[in-house]
């Protein structure tokens, strides 16, 4: 048991080891521009981190793809197409609204929609259950609290 706490733990630290990526802009404005490119771009393996968070191995590559690529003078909008054509539109946090994305901006809408009628609906079925199973002795009785009830309030 202890040689297998030990070997996790050498595993484990082994994580210190990691490559720490540093890469030299030429303008603090590049350095922005990299920084607010790679926390708009999602990491296909992690799928919900930015590539700027990732340690996936894709993430550095993608990383690196922009540090490069901002290097050789493209702007945000070149580096941003050259993404989404080689990995699709679920590459960006904010996909654009067109007809492949309509679903992912509609469904929401949807669904609270659908949500309220059938909530709507079930309310009003209760609703005329209630009614519905009273009987008349008990419908009378009913009104006639009801109107002492607000005749006492008076």
């Amino acid at each position: 048991m202890k040689k297998l706490l030990l070997s996790l733990l050498l595993l484990q630290s082994l994580n210190a080891f990691a490559e720490i990526e540093i890469y030299q802009f030429k303008t603090p404005e590049l350095e922005l521009r990299y920084q607010t490119l790679t926390e708009e771009l999602r990491c296909l393996v992690c799928q919900n981190q930015n590539i700027a968070d990732s340690h996936a191995e894709l993430a550095q590559d993608l990383r690196r793809k922009v540090y490069e690529k901002l290097n050789t003078g493209e702007s945000n909008d070149q580096i941003i197409d050259y993404m989404t054509e080689r990995y699709g539109d679920f590459v960006l946090y904010r996909p654009p609204f067109n007809v492949k994305t309509l679903i992912l901006w509609i469904a929401p809408v949807l669904t609270l929609l659908i949500g309220g009628i059938g909530f709507w609906s079930l309310l009003k079925r209760r609703e005329t259950n209630i009614t519905e199973q009273l009987s008349d002795s008990e419908r009378a009785h009913l009104n006639e609290l009801l109107h002492a009830k607000t005749s006492d309030k008076t």
